[in-house]
């Protein structure tokens, strides 16, 4: 016998589906436009709710009086204009009210976080405890809510911690500091950099785990006063301005600048910068030539005798690029003849009550590295070093605005002449260093812990006795190098003098050609 098809309602598995999923989305689009009334409902629900509970704990003498009272207020009601239609509103608003979701949000840390917490707390026990202590605030079996104040987690990694300790504890000591602040670091996790700020006075440290400073920078003008000269960037809390700044994006942001001021008015006129081979020193005193050559005149002494700046040489506004033990003695000798004469000049123009000569008040930067390479082969020659050839410079240069930059290696630091240490008070440590060196050169020691991972161009700065900055310097590679990138050899070949025509007017080349002349013949006596 020959089977009958079924029907379709029974046989089509696919409409079962399409019907299922329409009614679930009718019940959907009906749940979020009954919601409001579904809000009501249960408003009214817990107002019965409430009302039934108090009615059950009202004594027996009392229920009538307030029936009684409850019925004249009704009639009271009743009796005035709109009197019922607005008790109808307010029943409807209360019971909204008391119908809302009053779910309670997951305050405080999770598992993992309390755990964490809790074990940086038991860390802590041996260093801010005391036997004597009659009511300690870190024990062996305490809990971390009542020493930990405030706690910040990103992405399950702590990035911020406000923490107390007992005011017995040594914070005025080097190295109590030092020992909880290690421990810290390896708790809240390594491969960071981290900031400690100690409240001595309140007893309190905070700790905060800092974003690393940007490496997309590249050279570029920046948009500084005369006399000012970015040296990289920061925190942006550890300065008060910013700069616009163009990075690898080619997208104009802001960025916080170590700015170092040189003239008159400066109290830190001089510099030095301090790192190990291939930490960006030379870079350094790169980025500061293309930033002074627009506003003054560059003297540069390479005493690697690499080429690292063989890209300025012959530019409008540098006076001389050496990198011979004779060429550099004879432009340093000029460099004092030259400081010495605009002594002479400054001096000659306030006592007679005129302004002082153009040639006297332009800015001039005498940028030298490693000269201690310089001393050395002095010593060897039996010539004198050039690097007291510095100290008229050093010692009377910020009057005249005379600006002298050193850079060199650290394990050089011994060879630098008295002189040099003793007048530059603007300081720069690259590299990845011990907290001992950076403190032996800059003078303070540092606030953060030591980067897991620096970056050519990343360490310390510190500009007189202000306070110890991060630093990143802007990316200024020799733009003849062959291992230099395209981008960032357009963007120094770009800020060279010559490069692009300048719509300003030229300043007058007459003094720098006679300066140059003078170098010429110094260099041929002393030949």
């Amino acid at each position: 016998m020959a089977r009958r098809p079924l029907p379709s309602i029974l046989s089509s598995r696919p409409a079962l589906v399409r019907s299922r999923d329409l009614a679930r989305s009718a019940a959907d689009g009906a749940s979020d436009v009954l919601h409001p009334v579904i809000t009501i409902a249960r408003g009214m629900r817990r107002q019965a709710a409430w009302t039934g509970d108090w009615w059950a704990r009202t004594p027996k003498d009392r229920r009538g009086p307030a029936l009684l009272l409850a019925a004249a207020g009704a009639v009271v009601v009743v009796m005035m204009p709109y009197g019922p239609l607005l008790a109808v509103a307010a029943l409807a608003a209360s019971a909204a009210w008391m119908g809302r979701d009053r779910t309670p949000a997951a305050a405080g840390p999770g598992e993992a976080e309390t755990a964490r917490l809790q074990s940086l707390y038991e860390a802590l026990v041996p260093y801010l405890s005391d036997p004597a202590d009659p009511a300690p605030l870190y024990t062996y079996d305490g809990s971390w809510a009542k020493a930990f104040g405030s706690y910040d987690f990103e992405a399950g990694r702590l990035v911020r911690l406000d923490l107390r300790y007992p005011a017995y504890f040594t914070d005025g000591e080097a190295d109590s500091r030092t020992r909880v602040e290690q421990l810290l670091h390896a708790k809240a996790g390594r491969g960071r950099e981290y900031r400690f700020d100690w409240n001595e006075e309140d007893n309190h440290l905070v700790l905060t785990a800092l974003p690393p400073l940007p490496t997309d920078i590249v050279a570029q003008r920046f948009v500084t006063a005369p006399g000012e000269t970015v040296l990289g960037f920061t925190d942006a809390e550890a300065v008060p301005r910013t700069v616009p700044v163009a990075g690898s994006g080619e997208q104009t942001r802001d960025a916080p600048p170590v700015v170092w001021r040189t003239g008159a008015r400066s109290t830190e006129p001089h510099l030095l910068a301090l790192g190990q081979p291939g930490t960006g020193t030379t870079s350094l005193l790169r980025s500061i030539a293309l930033q002074s050559l627009v506003h003054g005149d560059v003297v540069i002494v390479d005493g690697s005798g690499t080429g690292e700046y063989a890209c300025l040489t012959g530019r409008p506004g540098v006076l001389a690029v050496e990198d011979g033990l004779l060429g550099a003695s004879a432009t340093l000798e000029w460099a004092t003849h030259e400081t010495e004469r605009r002594l002479i000049a400054v001096n000659r123009a306030r006592q007679a009550g005129r302004p002082v000569d153009e040639d006297a008040r332009r800015p001039l930067w005498i940028l030298v590295d490693r000269p201690t390479a310089l001393s050395q082969l002095a010593l060897a020659e039996g010539r004198p070093d050039p690097q007291l050839l510095l100290d008229v410079p050093l010692r009377h240069g910020r009057t005249v605005n005379v600006a002298v930059a050193v850079a060199d290696q650290l394990d050089a630091t011994e060879a630098l002449a008295p002189v040099v240490i003793a007048h530059t008070r603007a300081r720069v440590v690259l590299g990845r260093l011990a907290p001992e060196h950076v403190e032996a050169v800059l003078g303070a020691a540092q606030r953060t812990t030591p980067a897991a991972d620096a970056p050519p161009g990343r360490g310390y700065a510190r500009l007189g006795t202000g306070p110890v900055l991060r630093l990143q310097v802007p990316a200024t590679p020799d733009p003849y190098d062959d291992e230099t990138t395209s981008p960032q050899r357009e963007a120094v070949l770009s800020l060279l003098p010559g490069a692009t025509p300048d719509p300003a007017p030229a300043p007058d080349p007459a003094p720098a050609l006679l300066r140059k002349e003078a170098v010429i013949r110094t260099v041929a006596d002393l030949g």
